[in-house]
């Protein structure tokens, strides 16, 4: 599977939105519980994934301008964690929807 940048915009726009949204319905849950929010592991993990698959591209480039040092093996395996991260971000988003359309759903 390629990884660009324009197929990551749309994902990353909504898992931000998302996020964001989360933000602030979750303050006063964050608040009680002492620790970080969703929102903020949400967006964090995000960022991480950003930061894959900008790390996958720019070894890519590095190969393919004949950099010393850098290896196709290199380029592969940051690909290949690039892929994964944003396999298991999309699976994450999925099951965040289903999970907030089940609530919403829900009898009162």
């Amino acid at each position: 599977m390629a990884i660009n940048g324009a197929s990551m915009g749309p994902l990353l726009q909504q898992m931000q939105a998302a996020a964001g949204q989360a933000a602030g319905q979750t303050t006063s849950a964050a608040d009680n519980s002492g620790g970080g929010s969703f929102a903020e592991a949400l967006i964090h993990s995000i960022d991480r994934i950003d930061a894959l698959k900008s790390d996958a591209m720019a070894a890519g480039k590095a190969y393919e301008s004949g950099v010393p040092g850098v290896g196709l093996n290199d380029v592969m395996v940051d690909m290949a964690k690039a892929d994964v991260a944003t396999t298991m971000g999309i699976q994450v988003r999925n099951r965040v929807v289903n999970a907030y359309r089940d609530i919403m759903n829900m009898p009162v």
